[in-house]
């Protein structure tokens, strides 16, 4: 089938590859219909890896989607010809041990879209598990519903942090997955969050989404606005989704004491991390990985309205153009939040 494929690091075609897809008894045949351009597809294709995954054979490109299911296997009760999904994209293997203890996003054998040496989902059709796969309600969209896998992100880090109602927390960086975080905390209960970033754009954003303050760190310390917003105590909890070298340790000194601080961006290189600072406020570190258990949760906060992903894609692609929003997604305008690949219907 013709897809969008990196044959190596700054090489991407459409080309056809062949694939083979057989239907399980318990699996799905999805059309494809919105495709989302992520950071690690972008790192892929500028860098060729990202850590220990290396391209090293072409690769189909591309993680998050939504679509319309074509086929069903014959153990499939929960879902039918026409219905509108949006699929997790990491399939575990449910005997390993990690699975078994509900930590199946850390599955060491997990199968993972457009993570080498697994092809991902911009192309025509993809067969998938019926467990991970979500029919979407009617009042949301499918590029929404293409959305659902960062938001997952937001959300698993939020259940991390262990939100109690009226926290306040910071989001530190307002790209996607800063801004679906901001989401899934205020959904979360969280009384007001304040956000950082450099682009004006992007804080412009978040300050849409309800009650968000927002600091530009290139004329601004967030430490002023922090303790004036909660009486000199500092944040409940700070969410670090920049992956900026320095973010960790600056988050430090914006939380209160016993204050918990989430792990989400990942830095490119390894990072200096002031211990005895965080041991004198008995600070608690969380790390995610992807996430686990949250994509059913994700869609029921987009069907009650809590949650509108909708404003956060700003550019749309169709297909055939596909090498051109990759080209765009390496230097992308400051307005620029989620980038998508549109597929023929």
């Amino acid at each position: 089938m013709e897809a969008l494929v990196l044959e190596r690091k700054g090489d991407i075609t459409i080309r056809d590859i062949p694939l083979d897809e057989e239907l399980g008894p318990r699996d799905v045949r999805i059309a494809l219909r919105n495709v989302g351009v992520c950071g690690s597809d972008v790192h892929y294709y500028t860098h060729g890896a990202i850590g220990p995954f290396v391209v090293r054979e072409p690769m189909i490109l591309g993680h998050e989607a939504s679509g319309v299911v074509v086929e069903v296997g014959r153990e499939v009760a929960n879902l039918s010809p026409g219905d509108r999904v949006c699929m997790e994209p990491g399939i575990p293997d449910p005997r390993s041990r990690a699975s078994r203890l509900g930590l199946y996003n850390l599955d060491p054998a997990v199968r993972f879209w457009a993570t080498p040496p697994h092809h991902g989902v911009t192309r025509p059709t993809v067969v998938h598990p019926a467990e991970y796969t979500y029919r979407l309600p009617e009042n949301v969209s499918l590029r929404a519903g293409a959305m659902v896998e960062p938001l997952a992100v937001g959300m698993h880090a939020v259940a991390k942090a262990g939100i109690t109602p009226g926290d306040v927390a910071v989001v530190v960086g307002a790209g996607t997955i800063g801004l679906v975080t901001i989401m899934a905390a205020l959904a979360g209960g969280c009384s007001e969050v304040i956000a950082l970033d450099v682009k004006r754009p992007r804080l412009e954003i978040a300050s849409g989404l309800g009650p968000v303050r927002t600091v530009n760190l290139s004329d601004a310390d967030p430490v002023d606005l922090v303790n004036e917003v909660t009486d000199g105590w500092g944040a409940d909890i700070v969410f670090e989704a920049s992956g900026a070298t320095p973010a960790l340790n600056d988050a430090l000194v914006l939380l209160r004491p016993g204050g918990r601080l989430i792990a989400i961006g990942m830095p490119l290189e390894p990072v200096h991390y002031d211990v005895v600072a965080a041991q004198a406020k008995e600070v608690r570190m969380e790390t995610i990985f992807r996430y686990a258990n949250v994509y059913d949760r994700a869609v029921k906060l987009l069907a009650s309205g809590a949650i509108n992903l909708d404003p956060l894609v700003t550019e749309t692609y169709p297909f055939k153009k596909s090498r051109e929003a990759y080209e765009y997604a390496v230097e992308p305008k400051e307005t620029s939040v989620k980038i998508q690949i549109e597929m023929p219907s």
